[in-house]
Order: structure tokens, then sequence, then C-alpha cells
């Protein structure tokens, strides 16, 4: 049983590759003190520059699952999200509110995905 963790310290794995699926760890804005429009895109930016990292990419995303601080913000996020996401490739996905680790934090994703082969 081959598992590949990159980028790891005591809390955590940023990647971690098992039999072909990539996890990521939860990902959270750039900037917390933007709005939810711009925490989610910097947000996706960086779960693309992981997946490239992990030798994978968005049309590969098999489960997504959001958790978002108020469902205030549900539609803001999921207009992003929509943008983000390429037609056809929609992934298994589940979004809930939930209290973050920080309180400026409006949203966090956590994705798996399987490797590009």
């Amino acid at each position: 049983m081959n598992i590949e963790r990159v980028e790891t310290n005591n809390r955590m794995s940023r990647i971690v590759k098992h039999n072909g699926t990539v996890y990521l760890c939860g990902q959270v804005g750039k900037d917390a003190t933007q709005g939810i429009t711009e925490q989610t895109q910097s947000m996706l930016d960086k779960v693309d520059a992981l997946l490239l990292q992990a030798g994978s990419d968005r049309e590969h995303i098999l489960s997504a699952t959001i958790y978002v601080k108020d469902m205030q913000y549900f539609a803001a996020m999921n207009a992003v999200w929509d943008a983000w996401v390429p037609e056809g490739y929609a992934p298994a996905r589940a979004c809930v509110a939930a209290k973050m680790a920080r309180d400026a934090l409006l949203v966090e994703v956590s994705i798996v995905a399987a490797e590009k082969v």
C-alpha cells in the first residue's frame, strides 16, 4: 500500500495520494478580510495549484465538501463555483453551514480527485 504525503507537518499533509486518488487538505481564501466572492475565488485558485502539483485537475475532481460560515453566502459562493467547474465535470458535492476556524473566514473546501492517467 503506497501512500504519498506532500508538505506534511505535525497536523496535516497538504496533499495525500493513494491508489490514484488525491486528497487535498481544506483550502480557504488567501485574504480573510475580503468578501465571499473573493475568498471563494482565491480558495479555488489554491485548489487548482494543489491539483496541478498532485497530477490532477478540475476535470478529475470526484468529491467536494464546502463549508460556508453562513448560508447567506450560499448564492454568491455558488456563482463563483459554477463558473469554475468545467461543464460536464461537476463532482459529487455537499455544502454545509459551519463554524469556521477563524471568524473572518467565510468558506472552506475539501477536495478528493483522481490522478490524471
